[in-house]
């Protein structure tokens, strides 16, 4: 099996921060790799170390001359003025290095440029570049080629990033929460294309199913050390609690040992013998072990709600249009006490927007919403809040209060709220610009529920943090004493915390379906079946209906036969004078008009394939 790359005794740190030491571990051939931690522990920094884009204290990393890499950044950056086209083709590949000569030769009309641009497009196979570049921005749902970059959302930009790298086919794709921003139909598009395609991959993502889906391999990073399973995300789960019981198990027992060997120590003389020096070197080994502490702390929300009456919301005939993208179109519901409800639909179907009508910050066009007198909404937006990066994490949080109340037997200072989301004393003394992305969504979290909300809206809750604190958040909703709305793209969650979802269908059209994500998809799936076995029979009565309207016309006129006659002559011509152009530039000839020469080889092209479509439609009715 072909290594890919070899990472040997990696360490990184920041000061006295150590994020990971001695990391070692390899990407072979057909190896799909998940990369979990905790937030803040460093996955990020690992792969951004992989990739070229960060040093090292030390170790090495080693990658296989023959293979090339693809870099998905978890938020990409692109220059806002350029168009989606120009984008794509910018960048050291060699394919984009190649499209770029060409170009740049054929509009300097240079000819010795031009002749060594040819040949460089011919050893890329760079000739359908473009074409194949249209090609997966389709299947991304990009269609505006031209459209600047500034005018995007932030998950079409990820479908740029992602055309930008597949086109160039990457032996190893290094992916960085490559779900975030997606909306259901493209995650579920990327999990199948990566699934079916040879390339290697390592990948940071928080998205369960697409996890479990995609990889074939899983390594942890856990109190700095690397732990590899060569299984999916389930097996995972599975042989991680044996670890954790099996060295807990050699954990106490170590500390049993511990305790005879100390009491051995104090017993002994200063003056010890040489026959037990050996077992003095054993009992410091063993100290350090002992000492070790096994960091397993997970978040702690265990957050009363404040009480909620029976009237809860009641959307009267709600319609929002911004423009022609129509939101809500005379919506009316009535939201029963405890309610917990999904919110899925493609990116731009106004699902967001739909929350802030509920919140007062947009306002309807037509109709109204009435809330319930008890309601205290906590709202969790993808956006987040802006934090002033330069004061303390516990600042923070003192801004909003010093104490925080729950009941007459629940009070914790914000010291001891902020250890519950697993910010020790020394973090909260951190300044929250140097927070990891997980970390200060996990901060944001813990602004939400110090409010003591009692309906709770998360949009998007699942971006930037962990599974670990997914795993509590989903327990925390289950529990939770109050309303729930969730908006998200993370399949595993919904299907954890919903009772029953709005599906947005776009224009305004609002799907109430009574049951979770997957039982949704399921009932979706047979219902595409349904429509797909009574197309071919509706299609057959067009068919007989067009065969007997055309039964006396489907033959060729006079006219349409000459015009045929001519078609094939002409075709003759032109692939005879594509073919001389090509054999000019196979033979590398130097003369003065070959940027005039591949001009014309391009107007060829567009020609012939314009006469040949025209050329089949009549020979159809020869």
């Amino acid at each position: 099996m072909i290594s890919y790359l070899q990472i040997e005794n990696l360490t990184k740190s920041y000061g006295d921060r150590m994020l990971f030491a001695d990391v070692t571990f390899g990407i072979n051939e057909g190896d799909k790799v998940g990369l979990i931690a905790k937030n803040g522990t460093g996955k990020t920094t690992l792969l951004s170390i992989i990739a070229g884009k960060e040093d090292y204290d030390s170790g090495r990393i080693v990658f296989n001359n023959d293979i090339r890499v693809g870099y998905l950044e978890q938020v990409p950056s692109f220059q806002s003025s350029k168009s989606v086209i120009d984008t794509c083709i910018e960048g050291d590949e060699p394919l984009a290095i190649a499209v770029r000569n060409y170009e740049h030769a054929l509009h300097n009309g240079n000819s010795d440029a031009m002749t060594a641009a040819i040949q460089e497009m011919d050893n890329c196979k760079a000739w359908d570049y473009e074409d194949r570049f249209k090609q997966i921005l389709s299947m991304l749902k990009i269609t505006d080629i031209n459209q600047p970059i500034e005018q995007l959302s932030g998950g079409q930009i990820k479908r740029v990033a992602l055309a930008k790298i597949l086109i160039n086919e990457p032996n190893l794709l290094i992916l960085d929460e490559p779900t975030n921003h997606l909306d259901i139909d493209m995650i579920e598009w990327l999990e199948n294309y990566l699934s079916r395609n040879r390339m290697a991959i390592l990948m940071v993502t928080h998205d369960r199913y697409f996890l479990d889906k995609v990889c074939n391999k899983i390594v942890e990073i856990d109190n700095e050390k690397v732990y590899s399973y060569n299984g999916k995300y389930n097996y995972f789960l599975e042989k991680r609690i044996e670890r954790l019981d099996a060295q807990n198990a050699e954990l106490a027992r170590a500390k049993n040992l511990y305790r005879t060997e100390l009491e051995w120590m104090r017993r002994q003389p200063q003056a010890r013998g040489s026959k037990a020096r050996y077992r003095i070197n054993a009992f410091h080994e063993l100290q350090d072990k002992v000492s070790t502490k096994v960091n397993n702390k997970t978040l702690d929300i265990n957050i009363k709600s404040s009480y909620i009456g029976s009237k809860i919301f009641v959307a009267h005939n709600v319609s929002k249009s911004f423009g022609e993208n129509v939101i809500v179109k005379d919506f009316s519901y009535t939201f029963a006490r405890y309610e917990k409800l999904g919110i899925v639909g493609n990116n731009g179907a106004g699902k967001s927007s739909f929350i802030k009508l509920l919140l007062n910050e947009y306002q309807p066009d037509n109709g109204f919403f009435e809330i319930g007198e008890t309601v205290r909404f906590g709202y969790y937006s993808q956006e987040g809040i802006t934090f002033n990066e330069s004061k303390k994490v516990i600042d923070s949080v003192r801004e909003i209060a010093e104490h925080i109340h729950f009941d007459e037997k629940t009070s914790y200072s914000a010291s001891q709220f902020l250890n519950l989301f697993l910010f020790s004393a020394k973090d909260q003394q951190k300044l929250i610009a140097k927070l990891s992305g997980g970390e200060k969504r996990r901060l944001y979290l813990a602004t939400v529920l110090m409010r003591q909300p009692n309906f709770l809206i998360l949009d998007e809750p699942t971006n930037d943090l962990d599974i670990v604190t997914l795993e509590v958040l989903e327990d925390y909703i289950s529990k939770f004493k109050g309303c729930v709305i969730i908006i998200s793209h993370d399949r595993f969650f919904m299907d954890r915390t919903v009772d029953h979802i709005f599906v947005f269908e776009g224009n305004g059209v609002i799907k109430d379906f009574p049951g979770n994500y997957s039982e949704y998809r399921e009932w979706k799936q047979e219902n595409d079946k349904l429509k797909d076995a009574e197309k071919p029979k509706e299609q057959q009565k067009a068919k007989a209906s067009n065969a007997e309207k055309n039964r006396n016309s489907n033959k060729l006129t006079f006219k349409e036969r000459k015009e045929f006659e001519e078609l094939t002559k002409d075709l003759d011509l032109l692939n005879n004078e594509k073919q001389e152009i090509e054999t000019i530039f196979s033979n590398g000839s130097n003369t003065a008009d070959l940027d005039r020469l591949a001009k014309r080889y391009n107007e060829l092209k567009s020609i012939i394939d314009e006469k040949e479509y025209r050329w089949l439609e009549l020979s159809e009715k020869e």
